[in-house]
Formats: C-alpha cells, structure tokens, sequence
C-alpha cells in the first residue's frame, strides 16, 4: 500500500503545524477530535477528521481511526501518547507507520530512572538522584521532586526545606498519577542558579546520528518553559561541542532513529552539567532550531520513519543567526500563571515585523479547561540576538489580542529587559528579576483611548441604526444633551460626554476635540487631541478591545439599565482559576490553621493547594469533589477565630 496517509495524533497548533510539512511533501492528512476541540482550526486543516468519543489518550480508538479513514501511518505530534511505548507498539502491531524513534527507546528514555542510568554507563555526568526518601538527607536541600514517567513540570516539586516534604510528595504523585498513570517519583538535588540546554538530535535507520546545535529554555514557570532560544547566549563553541558529544553519545547507545532532545542542567555559576532526561519526540520549542539550521525536523521525521537518510550530515549544519520563540498562553501573570479560559473576542496577527506564528486558534475560539491554555507560538529569526528579541517583542505588541487574560504583555517585558538583553536567564529568571506583568500605560494615553472606543461604538450604533439610516452620526435637529457612554477599565469608572460639532468634528466634555476620518468596523481612522492613528478595535457585547501603543487595553461597556442583582455573597476562600475539585481537606466544623490545605483544584493535569491563609473554624463549603469552578468561585468559608472570640464575649 502506498504510504500517503498521515493521522496526526494531537491537537491545535502542532496537528497544524504537522499538517503544514506532510501536505507539502504531498501527503493525505488526518485528524482526530474530541468535542471540545470540535470547531478549530486543525479540525479543518486536516483532508478528513475523526471523531473520538474518549479522548486524546486513547490508543486503541487513535489505531482505529487511522484504519477507518485508510491512513498508513501515524504521527503523534507531542505531549499525548507521543512517548508512550505501548501506543508506538500497537500502532505497528496495526501495519501502520510509527513516525518516531523505536518503542525501545522511548520506553528506555520515558524511564527517567533508567535513562540516568543508561545516560551514567555511556560516561554522562548525571546529578545525584534517588528514589528512596530515607536518601533526602544525602542529597541535601533544596530537592526536586520529579516524576519518574514523565516531565512537562507535571509532577515536579521543589522543596527547600523539611516541613514542605510531605505535603509536595503526595502532590507530586498525584500529577504523575493523573498525567503519565505512574505515581513513582525520585528525588534530585536542585541547583538554583541553572540554565536548562537541550541538544537537539536526529537519526535514521542507516546509522546516522546528527546534532542541530543547542537550545536554551531557562525562562519558566511553574517549571513550564515561556521563552527558547538558539543558540545559548551562555554556550560557546567549546561548551557546545562537549553538550552535543554526551548527547550523541547517549543516541547511539540507543541507536537512536527520529528527532530527539537531550536535556541537560548547566550550573551557571560553576559551569558543570549534568544529564536530566531525554525526550523522544518532537519538543514544543523546534522551531528555534529549524529558523537557525534552515533543517525541516517534521520533515526529517517523516522521511526517516519512510525508511529515508537524513538529507543532511553533520557538516551541513550550521548556526544561522538567533532564534527566540515566546509561548502565547491564556494565563494570569498577576495570580501566579494560573490559567484563563473563555472566547477570545479578538486575534489579528500583524504583518509586519515578519515573524513566525503556530497558532492553534483564532478569534472567536474558545480556550477551555481540559487543554494546556498555549495559545500559538511566536518565533523571530533574526542575524543577532537582540534583533531578534526586538523584533519578537514588537510582533506580540501588534498583535490585535483580547478575550482570556493572557501572559502577552509579560512576554513582552521579558523580551525587552536589560537582563534578558544581557543573557542572564537563568532558570530563577522570573522569580529574581523584577517585570511589569501587564500594560503600563499613562493617564494620557487612557484618556485618548476611552474617547476613540466612545467614537467607534457611535459609528458602530449609527451603522446599524434601523432608522434614519440618512442622518450623519450624531446628528441633532435641536438642543439635547451629549451623548454620555460609561466605560470600565481595570476597575476604573470613566464617563464620557460628548457632541458633534456643525463642521463634524466631535466635542467632549473636557474640552477635547475629535475628528473621525474613516472606519470601517475594524479600524477607526481618527485624530484625538491633536494626534491621528489608526486604531484597531474589536467589539463582543459589552466588552470593547483597543488596540494601544503596549498592547491592548479591554473596556467594559457599562449598561445604562442594570438588571435586577443578587445579594453579595459570603466571603470565603475564592478559587484562583478555573478547575476542577479533586480534593477537600476539610469538613465543616473543622478547626484550621494559616498554611494548612483546605481544597485542592486540577487545571491542565496541573494541581493547586488552597490554604487558609488565617485560622479559624470552616462554616461552609459550597463545592464538592468532581465540580468544575470558575475564577472567583467560592469554594469555602472560614469563620476567623477572632470573630469567634469576639462573639463568645
């Protein structure tokens, strides 16, 4: 049978961008979806689509529906069932095409114990791990928790001192549990000041094995990468043959075919390093490697897993350059990264600068619960360093953007710092260095903003106007009083007053004039105060996006009528993200102290602790174990013992 066929195992940006390369190597493509998933964009990239009852982790329906819709091979994109060796198995068990290394190394490597061992055998300098808790004392504090099937920060604990032990083990096994279905964990020592490098590796079936040089991806959160880049401002020439030389020296022992990424920790200070894990899969930050090497890894992929050599020797690769991606998230900067949901209402990629974007929505999507909340990924190519992050700092400034809250202005500070510039980005870079996390933007400039949302709602009002469809905007046959619009922004109350003049410019209330040249529904072309731009905005109901000069900024537009509302309710512990309960600690009734566990929520596979944060007595608890919460739900009331006291008296 003529292997034509791909089934991409995944979902949003990498089944586009797996769908992007096959299809230009003149392959048939294939998705698969669940319902939440059923309206985007790579549902509709893809030749035919099919839909899966369970989910993404299941298998035996994945083989399935790669027999029912006559695809001859299967490419598992990342993250999923991409390193699992069992679904690698049964897809050739199928007859099918496994695009990726063989189920022995995977299973080999998806072992973080015994890929350190394998890793110590070929000579790899590895941290001293272990584990056995009665061992903690040897590698001393502060220690990570890491699961052992698995990475992606998902189970990954660190802990500085005794007293968290207990409390981050049981949270560790249980994100291993739920993410990979292994609770083991081991326990590592922890180097504060580190880089995270990866090389990045490529085999085949005729005993080739190739490097395409290093990545760094030290700016994380929540031990999730943010920011990568290529090459390390912190790698030379001489550090990057040694990383490169373990790294193949660890393929070949497990005569490695595919794409792979040898991680490894680098001690800033001392600038030793040491072998973590190897992934056996195509890694979320590729594109960095391929805009600085010009090397297809998708491609590179498919034609190995054909039975192919790799188009390229180690002589051809080259250095082109920096690259540097940034990860778009629906995510709150400001309420620890937890993530956001909801339709994002705007999503206009600028044209300029030219930079590249993996996106896996588009406006009028909905970001939910069940999925990692990355939205796209950003990656500037550019001949130097800087350029190149200025450039991806600009991209993501232009980008028209509204709807879930998002890290896009963070990014940007990031992007823009002296100690980003400088290459001081170690893996503590956002807990150590000092950044805006949203947009800083003057009175001024606010003024000029809420008065040119005012004139495109007026425009907007007057287009669809069902009467006296003839008259001009704000047209008057006698005395009335100014139009009056009441915008919210960032709890910020502004009324704006104003009227259009005999010569159709426009007068507000605080003596500022106006002047509207075009508009279109998109844009506004207007002059405020002396100064004319062209202004992208994006209307969803009562909820306006504006594009500034930082970024976006989102009004809320206040009704001048509300509807009857509901007495407050008690105060209480709020939910910081939308989730799902797993877990009360508490019962009513129950005495709690502050830093004690009272409910802990699931989002992305990932676990938050809700703790007291004062002592006193649970009164309440609205929710139970299984609800799905939203931000600001309250999940539990805790009477303060003072309030107790004082009422006892």
């Amino acid at each position: 049978m003529k292997p034509d066929t791909i089934l991409i195992a995944n979902r949003g940006e990498i089944a586009e961008r797996v769908i992007r390369t096959a299809r230009e190597m003149g392959f048939r493509c294939v998705a698969v979806y669940v319902d939440a998933d059923s309206n985007l964009g790579f549902v509709k990239a893809a030749d035919t689509a099919v839909r899966l009852d369970t989910s993404y982790l299941d298998g035996d329906a994945i083989v399935a529906a790669a027999q029912r819709s006559g695809a001859t091979a299967i490419h598992p994109g990342y993250g999923f069932l991409s390193e699992n060796a069992d679904f690698a198995k049964a897809v050739m068990a199928a007859g099918l095409t496994w695009i990726g290394p063989s189920p022995d190394s995977i299973a080999n490597m998806g072992d973080k114990l015994a890929a350190k061992a394998i890793a110590e055998n070929v000579g790899v300098s590895i941290l001293r791990s272990s584990t056995n808790e009665d061992d903690i004392p040897s590698i001393g504090y502060p220690l990570l928790i890491k699961a052992a099937a698995g990475g992606g920060g998902k189970g990954m604990r660190v802990v500085h001192r005794e007293s968290e032990l207990k409390n981050a083990v049981a949270t560790a096994r249980s994100e291993a549990l739920n993410a990979f279905g292994d609770e083991r964990v081991f326990f590592e020592r922890y180097i504060p000041r580190a880089r995270h490098i990866e090389i990045q590796i490529l085999g085949d079936t005729h005993g080739n094995l190739i490097h395409l040089g290093e990545r760094e991806c030290s700016i994380q959160r929540r031990h999730q990468k943010i920011i990568e880049e290529a090459p390390s401002p912190r790698v030379g020439d001489e550090l990057r043959d040694e990383l490169a030389g373990q790294a193949l020296s660890i393929g070949r022992a497990l005569n490695y075919c595919s794409t792979g990424t040898v991680e490894f920790i680098l001690d800033d200070d001392t600038g030793d390093f040491f072998f973590l894990e190897v992934n056996t899969r195509l890694q979320v930050e590729h594109p960095v490697t391929e805009l600085v090497t010009g090397v297809d890894l998708v491609r590179e992929q498919i034609r190995v897993a054909f039975g192919e050599e790799l188009t390229y020797s180690q002589k051809d690769i080259a250095l082109n350059g920096s690259a540097i991606e940034a990860r778009l998230y629906a995510e709150d900067p400001d309420n620890s990264f937890f993530p956001s949901s909801g339709k994002i209402i705007a999503f206009d990629i600028p044209a300029e600068p030219s930079v590249r974007w993996d996106a896996g929505f588009v406006a009028t999507d909905s970001v939910g619960t069940s999925f990692d909340p990355m939205i796209a990924k950003v990656i500037s190519h550019a001949g130097s360093r800087r350029e190149a992050a200025r450039r991806l700092a600009n991209a993501l400034v232009r980008t028209h953007l509204g709807g879930p809250v998002t890290n896009r202005n963070y990014l940007v500070s990031i992007l823009r710092s002296d100690a980003f510039i400088a290459g001081d980005t170690t893996t503590d870079f956002v807990t150590r260095v000092e950044l805006p996390k949203q947009t800083d933007i003057s009175d001024a400039e606010l003024r000029v903003l809420s008065k040119l949302a005012a004139l495109w709602i007026e425009r907007e009002n007057r287009t669809s106007a069902p009467v006296l469809e003839f008259a001009p905007s704000g047209w008057r046959n006698s005395k009335m009083p100014d139009q009056h619009l009441r915008l919210t922004f960032d709890g910020l109350v502004m009324d704006l007053h104003y009227h259009r003049e005999r010569d159709g410019s426009y007068l507000f209330a605080d003596g500022v004039t106006a002047t509207v040249f075009d508009w279109d529904g998109k844009e506004i072309d207007a002059e405020v105060d002396g100064l004319r731009s062209r202004t992208r905005i994006t209307r969803y109901d009562e909820t306006i996006v504006v594009a500034a000069t930082t970024g976006d900024l989102t009004f809320k537009i206040v009704p001048r009528f509300k509807e009857p509302a509901s007495a407050a309710s008690a105060d209480g512990f709020l939910s910081p993200m939308p989730g799902l309960v797993v877990e009360t600690f508490a019962s009513v009734g129950d005495a709690v102290t502050p830093g004690e566990v009272l409910i802990v929520l699931e989002a992305m596979k990932m676990q938050h602790s809700v703790t007291a944060s004062y002592a006193g007595t649970v009164s309440d608890i609205p929710v139970d174990v299984g609800d799905q919460v939203e931000v600001g739900t309250l999940l539990i009331v805790v009477e303060p013992k003072d309030a107790e006291e004082a009422a006892s008296t």
